[in-house]
């Protein structure tokens, strides 16, 4: 069997929601053994966000995928002792409290730290533990709105669009995942940890980079565009006769010319209205509709293979029904789908990227139980026993299922 990437690292996932999760996640996905320390009764916030299907929610059970739950109030002197315990067999500690709550609990990255000096700890918040700003609630939407994703996405004539998915918290996560593995690496050479202050927002910037240095170096905004690229043309999505739409991107001059000879023959490459690139964008509308007219004609398939004979960058606009039965991404196993017990077969992401010799896993679907993994985690980490775990349990110090027996063997995997 195929050594797991981050095999021995271990993770204790504080964090709730979904930029920190999702770091956790990809470290999970990497091989690493995640335990996700949630609040006793409630749980996660992200169990009822979004689509819930008998009850469960189904961002939760993608989002906490490979990582045990334990119920742990860390507001409680209990709770705070029982981490200080624990923290010394933790490599990685994700958690997205606002700035000042460890601190106020007793948990602060030093006082971790100071047990485990290998500890890394990564703190994510909506605007970083510094500034202004830092003691403000925030989610991704609000990273998204201060980065300005917002103000460049959509259309000139309509409000600015904020992103119908969690783009800012994702980018976080994967920030995350990246700076987590520095740090660790940091950490072969000097035997020390780190902390880690990962603001959402500015994960978020990278995507507007060229925008702040195109508009500190002529003043100018970057405005509206809908599907098209300011700085490129052609560029966009277009609907074909079966209803279907591609997406064709032309931002070489190259690629250009290849679309132009593909819908227009020799004629329309010479044609001075799009000979540069400079003149196609000033000529952005009449070249679309250009194109748009000729995918009017052809069925999406035929149109594809059109376009791709001729040397173009074209392919398939999918919705996620048809995604997920393109060829590519069947081929290439994309999509995995994980056996649930609550459930059944669930569709979920694989784990990204592939590599030739490490090993990656999808592990468990979320468990149902907040606290599903409370007692045997505890056991088989800190030696609790029954009576210990049965005492916490009634302080409401934890939750979740009563102690394994035992004289049933505790498995902490």
């Amino acid at each position: 069997m195929t050594a797991l990437l981050l095999d021995g690292v271990r993770v204790l996932d504080l964090s709730t929601m979904i930029a920190a999760p999702t770091t956790a996640t990809i470290l999970g996905d990497y091989g690493a053994d995640v335990v996700k320390v949630e609040m006793p009764g409630t749980g996660d916030f992200v169990r009822r966000f979004g689509r819930q299907v008998d009850g469960q929610g189904l961002y939760w059970k993608t989002l906490s995928r490979g990582k045990r739950s334990v119920a742990l109030d860390l507001r409680r002197p209990e709770g705070r002792d029982l981490v200080l315990r624990w923290i010394g067999q933790f490599d990685v500690l994700v958690e997205n409290f606002r700035p000042g709550t460890l601190e106020r609990w007793g948990l602060a990255p030093a006082d971790l730290r100071a047990v485990n000096p290998r500890l890394v700890v990564l703190r994510v918040t909506a605007y970083g533990q510094d500034g202004p700003y830092r003691d403000r609630p925030g989610f991704g939407t609000l990273a998204e709105a201060l980065a300005g994703l917002a103000s460049v996405a959509g259309y000139d004539d309509r409000p600015p669009l904020l992103p119908a998915y969690p783009l800012a918290d994702i980018m976080a996560g994967n920030l995350g995942a990246t700076a987590v593995l520095a740090a660790l690496m940091r950490r072969q050479a000097t035997g020390t940890g780190d902390t880690i202050d990962l603001a959402i927002y500015e994960a978020a910037l990278k995507l507007v980079e060229i925008n702040v240095l195109e508009y500190q170096q002529t003043g100018a905004e970057h405005g509206r565009t809908g599907n098209r690229y300011g700085p490129a043309a052609p560029r966009g999505s277009y609907q074909c006769r079966d209803g279907l739409w591609i997406a064709l991107s032309g931002s070489t001059q190259p690629m250009a010319q290849h679309v132009l000879r593909t819908i227009g023959g020799e004629e329309l490459v010479v044609d001075p209205r799009f000979a540069t690139n400079a003149d196609r964008v000033q000529h952005v509308q009449e070249l679309d509709d250009l194109i748009a007219a000729w995918c009017r004609t052809r069925d999406r398939d035929d149109a594809i293979a059109e376009l791709t004979a001729g040397g173009c960058a074209v392919g398939p606009l999918e919705s996620v029904a048809t995604m997920l039965d393109n060829p590519q991404v069947r081929h290439r196993g994309s999509i995995v789908t994980v056996d649930d017990p609550d459930l059944g077969p669930l569709a979920m992401t694989g784990a990204y990227p592939s590599f030739s010799d490490g090993g990656t896993r999808i592990g468990r679907p979320g468990p149902a139980d907040v606290g599903a993994d409370t007692d045997a985690v505890l056991a088989a980490d800190l030696g609790l026993a029954a009576d210990e775990l049965a005492a916490l349990r009634a302080a409401g110090v934890t939750a979740g299922p009563a102690a394994v027996p035992p004289e049933e063997p505790q498995d902490a995997l």
